[in-house]
């Protein structure tokens, strides 16, 4: 599950706003942001671009729950987008989603696939096929997992994994478990001729 982290972002409550200052805030290193939800009213902010960009490197920058400081208060938030420069593709833009405690939240959570090395399929030439690198879940704050393990130790070529067949963890379910995806399959490996 995931752990709360505090001091992973230096930012600042601005008040100040439009094309002007967000351009002034990006040379000096930091991005607008904004933080919203929680029924409490939205909070522009400044943010270090370097811990955006350090937490960007993580896999599980997006089900993290990070405390940050809001003029002396303390708030439990999710990283919930980041908008990018379309030429030098840099971080230009982040909000925060304010969590209450108990609240549900619906995610995209990444998984990883164990054991690769290892799995009889892909040990007889077979190669893994990964059609979800996210699962979309349902959970309450308390509750978010990092990722999402699946465990290829036994599965054999044409084999197939569905959201049914993976295990989300304790008060972790499917956002839509009607949509029975696969996660990801086994597949053979296709033999060119000359």
């Amino acid at each position: 599950m995931s752990a709360l982290v505090t001091d992973a972002f230096r930012l600042n409550v601005r008040e100040a706003q439009g094309g002007s200052t967000s351009n002034t805030l990006r040379k000096t290193g930091f991005i607008p942001g904004i933080v919203y939800g929680a029924q409490k009213e939205n909070t522009k902010i400044s943010c270090d671009i370097r811990d955006v960009e350090k937490g960007l490197n993580q896999t599980n920058f997006y089900t993290t729950i990070y405390e940050i400081n809001l003029g002396g208060k303390a708030e439990r938030v999710l990283a919930k987008e980041v908008q990018y420069h379309t030429a030098t593709d840099r971080p230009i833009h982040i909000d925060f989603l304010r969590v209450a405690k108990g609240a549900k939240l619906h995610l995209k959570v990444p998984v990883v696939f164990l054991n690769q090395e290892k799995c009889v399929g892909i040990k007889r030439g077979g190669l893994l096929n990964i059609v979800l690198h996210t699962l979309d879940v349902t959970c309450s704050v308390d509750n978010v997992p990092d990722h999402i393990e699946i465990d290829l130790l036994t599965f054999d070529i044409g084999h197939s994994i569905h959201t049914a067949d993976v295990n989300l963890g304790a008060g972790v379910a499917a956002t839509h478990p009607e949509r029975d995806s696969i996660v990801a399959t086994i597949v053979a490996p296709t033999i060119q001729k000359e």
